[in-house]
């Protein structure tokens, strides 16, 4: 079974996305923050990664490089989900390494399908 693991500082959030993703059959961790994420992924195999942008502590940009200095996760895919929708942002984003980015409100089938998509 592949482990998806939501990091957001909103736990309204959370739960949307956990529910969306039912469907897949897939497990589910989640995080509040960046480094609350990077301490959950030492001891659990995560396959996937959706987060936020804007959380206290470490956002989402920088949770996305950290992510992908570690070996372990290095081509793991990493979907951006957040509010943010500027360019400038999407191309931050990009540049640490997320594979994907989707704007908030985001409308469940299309979640699903972006991870089914990345996630093979």
């Amino acid at each position: 079974m592949k482990t998806i693991m939501i990091v957001d500082d909103s736990a309204s959030i959370r739960m949307m996305v956990s529910f969306t993703l039912d469907e897949l059959g897939v497990e589910i961790v989640e995080a509040v923050n960046g480094s609350d994420a990077l301490a959950k992924m030492e001891t659990n195999q995560v396959d996937m990664l959706i987060t936020d942008v804007n959380m206290p502590g470490l956002d989402g940009i920088s949770l996305v490089r950290e992510v992908r200095g570690n070996p372990a996760y290095r081509f793991i895919p990493i979907i951006i989900l957040t509010t943010e929708s500027a360019a400038e942002k999407k191309l931050e984003g990009k540049a640490a390494g997320a594979t994907g980015w989707i704007v908030k409100p985001f409308r469940p089938e299309g979640l699903i399908s972006v991870v089914r998509k990345v996630m093979g």
